[in-house]
């Protein structure tokens, strides 16, 4: 089994930047592809932003994409978002994900995922 707990999240003004944080244990040995989505209330869950293994394929959400920055430290089994300029509509639990069939912007390409970490932006 793998386990996924996100960190990093909280509240913050307009503007201002956050780094989430996403520590993977388990299956260390198999090489996993990650992602991040994210819920605001009442709306369904959205792709935020992918990598693969080698951290050579990245793939953002329309939404954030310039804003936001996915990066991963395989020595450290951790995958990092970067969010930058953020907005009250950023506001959401932000979801870690795993899997091993290759890097996806679906929700159902993923096996694995975290409780989840909320971020708040007030305006």
């Amino acid at each position: 089994q793998v386990q996924l707990v996100e960190s990093g999240g909280g509240l913050v003004q307009a503007g201002d930047s956050l780094r989430l944080s996403c520590a993977r244990s388990g299956r260390t040995f198999s090489r996993y592809a990650m992602g991040w989505f994210r819920q605001a209330a009442g709306k369904e869950r959205e792709f935020v932003a992918a990598i693969s293994w080698s951290g050579a394929i990245t793939y953002y959400g329309d939404s954030v994409k310039g804003r936001f920055t996915i990066s991963r430290d395989n020595a450290k089994n951790t995958v990092y978002l970067r969010m930058n300029s953020l907005k009250p509509e950023d506001t959401a639990v932000y979801y870690c994900a795993a899997t091993t069939r290759g890097t996806s912007r679906l929700e159902n390409g993923y096996d694995y995922w975290g409780q989840g970490t909320q971020v708040t932006v007030s305006s």
